[in-house]
């Protein structure tokens, strides 16, 4: 059994070559061999939103608090709320982030392949954004 206690891992706020706009990140767990699970609760400001970005084995989000936007490339932008979950499909581009107005929170759930769980690619154009 591992604990890992409240504040015992600090937050930091989300860099710039994977997002854009205020987001903070809280990591709340990384499981090793053989399982490479990792989980992290992403909080991103009105505006911000990731990069374009896949990942190798797929990605869960879970909504807990705000109104956010989640986009797969070619398919409309689509509003998350708190309690819904959402499935990218590994190698499925796609980006998410908060409305323009109203902050949201997610909970990240990924799975390392080859010690890989993300490719980020270029920045969500406000043109994107905005459609």
């Amino acid at each position: 059994m591992d604990i890992k206690r409240n504040g015992s891992r600090p937050a930091g706020k989300g860099p710039e070559a994977w997002f854009s706009g205020t987001v903070r990140v809280d990591p709340l767990f990384q499981v090793g061999d053989p399982a490479q699970l990792s989980g992290g609760q992403v909080t991103f400001e009105p505006g911000a939103r990731t990069m374009w970005h896949t990942h190798p084995l797929g990605q869960t989000l879970i909504v807990t608090t705000g109104l956010g936007w989640v986009q797969s490339e070619g398919g409309p932008i689509e509003e998350i709320r708190p309690g819904d979950v959402v499935w990218f499909p590994p190698g499925e581009k796609h980006w998410h982030g908060a409305t323009a107005t109203t902050a949201m929170t997610h909970i990240a759930i990924t799975q390392s392949l080859n010690g890989k769980n993300v490719d980020w690619m270029e920045k969500v154009s406000d043109e994107q954004y905005r459609e």
